[in-house]
């Protein structure tokens, strides 16, 4: 009888063992996707519309180890070439919604490159008075990582 129970304690405690060192699922750092997916959006009256990711570098600790992660994408003018644009009534208000509530920064592009940054508060812009096409860039910055987004607004 002794001996049943101390196999079962043994057992127990095994399965105990195996349970606890699992991570059922849960990621560590250095674990899980890598780079991680990052999904931007703007919203304008309501509607969302998805925006296109473009270059990103992340940095991750696996042990003593550091893993960097970095693309050479195309430029936001290239980007610009096959986006959709998004269209707008003059100075209408976008919100910029980027997973993980990054820091951002925006900037608004021509044939030449980026001509300026834009300003926004809490993650808004307005858009422009103008009529015409306008490309723009969103810098997102987290604690270990940078990815740039790209989306086109034309005024009507």
């Amino acid at each position: 009888m002794r001996l049943k129970q101390f196999l079962l304690i043994i057992v127990t405690c095994s399965i105990l063992l195996i349970m606890g060192c699992s991570n059922n699922g849960e990621t560590e750092e250095g674990e899980g996707e890598f780079p991680p997916s990052m999904d931007g959006l703007i919203i304008i009256n309501g509607i969302e519309h998805q925006i296109e990711q473009g270059g990103y570098e992340w940095e991750r600790k696996k042990g003593l180890n550091t893993e960097i992660v970095q693309t050479d994408h195309a430029s936001p003018n290239q980007m610009a070439e096959h986006i959709k644009s998004i269209y707008v009534n003059p100075n209408e208000k976008i919100e910029i919604k980027i997973e993980g509530n990054p820091d951002i920064t925006v900037y608004i592009w021509n044939e030449e490159g980026r001509v300026k940054e834009i300003i926004q508060e809490e993650n808004q812009i307005t858009a422009p008075s103008n009529k015409g096409k306008y490309i723009y860039e969103v810098l997102a910055k987290w604690a270990n990582g940078t990815v740039s987004y790209t989306f086109i607004l034309e005024i009507q």
